[in-house]
């Protein structure tokens, strides 16, 4: 690099500190004005610097230069916010650090942490919140810290609100992407998205939105008798959208709207280190080594979600007041389709069965029906005053179906040759053959609540907020097994839980471009009972460590915070310090050889930590951006069991799962007026992201931890080899570069994402404790792609 270069390179970063700090030093450069971005992250519409807490709004023209699809795409340039992927459709996601840890299938009685919204209508589930599209959005509204006032239980960490386009009575208009890419040793993917918005005369306007994806898939499947299929986990995702507003007087709207979308996955972004029937062990079946992104299957594997949404909403100027209704139906049908085949066959192995039960194909399917209904009502003062509110109540009642089947051909005649005969239906419980375990486990939750919350302006620059919620909860279910791996359970259970949760605010604007806010609120999320353990899988010390736990508590959390808002026209800096005191906090382990799942309370335990977000123009063309989170997020309680051993890592001092302590993005945009091929504007784009290291469950960071032994003698393998693993995520970085044409309906954009190939390992996948399975989630490998984009 030339010394020229250099000085160049560092005036620029000089003219950008300067920039951000001190920007009235510089009144002989034209800046660039940075878009305001009104939210209705209180139930009313203000702008996202107004509000007098942390909320980062990226707004629709955000979501398209940045190229994200998903939400995991658009957690890069949100401060605090992380993701923890364990395959399509099953992300999890953490806000300033608050996790339980890993949550999967198997565990549907596990509420999720933060709150996800389409507009006004609900879609968290746990671990299955839909992986929405993100076209024709007008906003991703991100609020940080717990959120309970307004938006209940599950918001314990924060709320995700995708805020959807609505119909314009105006003008008519539309627009239509198509795009192609290819993944670095993997398959082509792409995609065709449009939207269409119609006016119908004066008192009616119709949204359309359209979208199909195909996406490539990049993971490859080794098989018996030395059979290679290449990148197993493509899919695509196919919906639309439908809204209709009717307006019959200029006060009065009517939204009735309907999405419907489908996701489907060939296979799952696994990459193996260890599996029963592929390890470099065995000497009676072939040794194999698995490599990066390869994985071992008997048996296909597949992911599919159907979901319906129908809502409506209701808003009625009423002069003084805003009379508003939401309502929603949804529905959902979930199968995650799993060749358990490794896992199956470690229990076959425990009890003694001959090679060839071992190596019978096994499929586990787990199920999930949902349907959800939802009211809420609302009341919000009108036009100016130094006192604005909302008051509203809240109903939603849930019926959640989920079921396991574990289909396995000729498995019960091995059963009844080895166990004696009759074993098989014996152990049935009214279930089909040749499915050594089976479940059935159907929830009916009901939740009523009453909210309000309140702004007074004390002075013209300091404003205080109240606000609270009164919350009623009960949870019914019924949990039924059967088969060889079961215990044959048949239990009802209920739980019930009420409460208040308050919030206190107070902002001050130190002067028009500065504003500074403090706050306390309480968030809280629901308790549950565990599923029985399989006993009849556990050895010894699991059934010891595990089988005390049953049900567990709500949840609660304090979040004390003090943050600054600043908002020149050519800089935006807003940061914030908050702590969380955290009380019963639901933490999740992994039941080892059992092959279950279970959660349970830690008395105490705290996030610490401060984030920020910077957007600023040191030069008129140049756009800058950092943004970051750096959180400490610790047990404050150890647990430990009958015999006083620590529980599965939970010990004072250790690290909550699943969240770096540090995690920042860098961008920059750099836009061109004169351009070639005609185009108005031509751009260049990069972002540079970091995700420090993680673990996957609290379990993870206990000395040994990662010394995996299976203890089956299989293969010609003793079964006392140790696999080592770390289970420390390292950290990572990923580059994202792409460039830009703008005519005047016309967009173009070649980019490059991944642009290094970082093979990241995003969590850490075992079954039945490591005994069958050791696995890497990882992430899409170097995908270069060209999107055209049409607007009218």
């Amino acid at each position: 690099m030339s010394q020229h270069n250099n000085h160049s390179r560092k005036n620029l970063l000089a003219t950008a500190v300067v920039a951000a700090l001190a920007p009235t030093l510089a009144p002989g450069i034209a800046y660039a004005q940075l878009e305001e971005v009104v939210v209705t992250a209180t139930k009313r519409e203000a702008s996202a610097q107004d509000l007098p807490f942390s909320i980062n709004a990226m707004s629709e023209e955000d979501i398209r230069r940045s190229g994200a699809v998903n939400l995991e795409d658009l957690s890069r340039n949100v401060a605090g916010l992380s993701i923890q992927n364990l395959g399509p459709g099953q992300s999890q996601v953490a806000i300033r650090g608050v996790s339980a840890g890993q949550v999967v299938r198997d565990q549907p009685g596990v509420k999720e942490q933060v709150g996800v919204y389409v507009d006004e209508t609900v879609i968290s589930l746990s671990l299955f919140t839909p992986d929405i599209d993100l076209y024709d959005l007008n906003r991703v509204e991100t609020l940080r810290g717990p959120q309970g006032t307004l938006f209940g239980s599950g918001s314990v960490g924060g709320t995700i609100r995708f805020i959807t386009n609505q119909p314009d009575f105006e003008d008519f208009s539309g627009s239509v992407e198509a795009n192609v890419n290819t993944i670095t040793d993997g398959e082509e993917g792409g995609h065709l998205k449009g939207h269409l918005n119609i006016p119908l005369g004066d008192m009616m306007a119709l949204r359309v939105v359209g979208y199909g994806t195909e996406y490539g898939g990049f993971i490859d499947a080794l098989g018996e008798g030395g059979t290679r299929k290449d990148d197993v986990n493509s899919g695509g995702r196919y919906g639309g959208r439908i809204a209709l507003a009717i307006a019959p007087t200029d006060n009065l709207t009517i939204t009735p709207r309907v999405i419907y979308q489908e996701i489907e996955a060939d296979g799952f972004n696994r990459q193996e280190v260890f599996n029963l029937f592929a390890n470099p062990y065995t000497t009676t079946r072939p040794a194999i080594q698995l490599d990066e992104r390869e994985q071992y299957l008997l048996l296909d594997e597949a992911f599919e979600d159907e979901t319906l949404i129908s809502d409506l909403v209701v808003e009625w100027g009423l002069g003084s007041v805003d009379l508003t209704y939401a309502g929603s139906y949804t529905e959902r049908d979930i199968l995650v389709s799993r060749d358990a085949s490794a896992l199956s066959g470690s229990v076959s192995v425990d009890l003694g069965f001959p090679d060839a039960a071992v190596t019978l194909p096994s499929n586990l399917r787990d199920t999930t029906d949902l349907e959800q209904i939802t009211h809420e009502i609302r009341l919000a003062s009108a036009g100016e005053g130094d006192l604005q509110w909302v008051v509203g109540a809240f109903y939603s009642d849930v019926e959640r179906k989920y079921a396991q089947r574990l289909p396995t051909p000729g498995y019960d005649a091995f059963t009844d040759a080895t166990l004696g005969a009759g074993t098989a239906a014996a152990v049935a419980n009214g279930y089909p053959a040749d499915s050594p375990y089976n479940s059935d486990l159907p929830y009916d939750i009901e939740q009523t609540a009453i909210f309000g919350e309140a702004n007074y302006s004390l002075t013209e620059r300091l404003v205080l907020t109240l606000g609270g919620r009164w919350y009623d909860f009960e949870e019914e279910r019924r949990f039924t097994t059967g088969g060889l791996f079961s215990n044959g359970d048949d239990q009802t259970d209920a739980t019930s839980s009420d409460g208040f949760n308050p919030r206190v605010m107070a902002s001050y604007d130190v002067n028009d471009a500065v504003t500074v806010n403090a706050q306390a609120s309480q968030g809280f999320r629901l308790g549950g009972v565990n599923d029985p353990l399989n006993r009849t899988l556990c050895n010894d010390a699991d059934e010891q460590t595990f089988g005390g736990f049953q049900a567990y508590e709500d949840e609660s959390l304090w979040n004390y915070e003090v943050g600054f808002k600043s908002q020149y026209s050519s800089v935006r800096f807003n940061a914030a310090i908050f702590y969380t005191d955290i009380e019963d906090l639901q933490v999740t382990l992994d039941a080892g050889s059992c092959s279950s799942r279970i959660s349970f309370n830690v008395p105490e335990a705290h996030t610490l930590g401060a984030e920020w977000e910077l957007s600023a123009y040191p030069v008129d063309n140049l756009l800058l951006s950092l943004n970051g989170s750096y959180v400490e997020a610790e047990f404050d309680s150890t647990v430990r069991n009958s015999d006083g051993s620590i529980v599965g890592g939970v010990e004072e001092g250790n690290r909550l799962a699943s969240v770096p302590e540090l995690q920042f993005s860098a961008g920059a945009t750099y836009t061109f007026q004169s351009a070639p091929f005609g185009a108005n504007e031509f751009y260049l784009s990069g972002l540079v992201q970091y995700v420090g290291d993680r673990y996957t469950q609290p379990s993870d960071q206990v000395a040994g931890a990662g010394n995996f032994v299976s203890g089956l003698p299989f293969g010609g393998a003793s079964g006392e080899e140790v696999t080592s693993v770390d289970l420390e995520l390292d950290a990572y970085e990923q580059v994202n570069l792409s460039a830009g044409l703008l005519w005047d309906t016309w967009e173009a954009v070649l980019y490059a994402n991944n642009v290094t190939d970082e093979n990241a390992d995003l969590s850490f996948d075992r079954e039945r404790g490591g005994r069958a399975r050791l696995a890497y989630r990882t992430n899409q490998p170097r995908t270069v792609g060209f999107t055209l984009r049409k607007f009218f």
